[in-house]
């Protein structure tokens, strides 16, 4: 059963742009329960269980950093062009998501 705490959604600025903030907790949940399945599945074999966790936890967190990681290179493209913005007045949202869609297709990410 989830709490209120542990799967929050932020809704923020256009209505098309949506948040998921997970609490640690359930990304360590989340990492435990994925090695449950593998092994039991019989995908992986290890005596180390929680050694398998610890990397399934960290490529969990790797993969939910990257839209973060992908909007703070878009925040210093657009610094670069913000006196240029300005003069031809430029909408920052609508460039801020052309730009992060352009990075997501050059990264071939998945968001």
């Amino acid at each position: 059963m989830l709490s209120a705490p542990v799967l929050d959604y932020w809704f923020h600025g256009e209505p098309s742009i949506r948040i998921m903030l997970l609490s640690k907790d359930y990304v360590g949940y989340l990492a435990r329960e994925v090695t449950k399945k593998l092994i039991a599945g019989k995908f992986i074999e290890t005596k180390a269980a929680a050694v398998v966790t610890e990397k399934v936890h960290a490529a969990i967190l790797e993969e939910f950093s990257l839209e973060d990681r992908i909007n703070d290179e878009v925040r210093v493209i657009l610094e670069a062009y913000s006196a240029e913005m300005q003069k031809t007045g430029a909408n920052y949202q609508e460039m801020f998501r052309k730009v992060k869609n352009e990075l997501v297709r050059k990264y071939k990410a998945v968001l």
